[in-house]
């Protein structure tokens, strides 16, 4: 049974900073054959991509929404993910869910798609607010 566990979602001011963290576990799972991703769900709206990292860690792709605020970032050694959010805007309100992908380099049109996302978490609530 695979695992994955997002926390440190919460309720944030304009231009506030929040860190989401996914943990991944499980028996058969190895973490570092797997790419990263968080995907974000808003009320009203389809799930869509926000960032991925697969491996080397230098191998990365961001929304355009994202960029220049949002930081994906893994620690291998600890089965986590991360997603650093900076400025968060009320645009960003949302529930962010981390994904895995098995394999470690592909393009960003694959990684954008949610088909190719073996395992999800429950979802973490970000709440920001003007």
């Amino acid at each position: 049974q695979v695992q994955l566990v997002e926390s440190g979602g919460g309720l944030v001011q304009s231009g506030g900073s929040l860190r989401l963290s996914c943990a991944a576990s499980g028996r058969t799972f190895n973490f570092r054959d797997y790419s990263m991703g968080w995907f974000r769900q808003a009320p009203g709206k389809e799930r869509e991509f926000v960032a991925v990292v697969g491996s080397p860690a230098t191998h990365l792709y961001y929304a355009d929404s994202g960029k220049g605020r949002f930081t994906i970032f893994r620690d291998d050694t600890k089965s986590t993910v991360y997603l650093q959010m900076n400025n968060l805007e009320p645009e960003d309100t949302a529930v962010y869910y981390c994904a895995a992908c098995r394999g470690l380099y592909y393009t960003e049109s694959i990684y954008r798609t949610e088909s190719y996302y073996e395992y999800w978490g429950q979802g973490t609530q970000v709440t920001v607010s003007a």
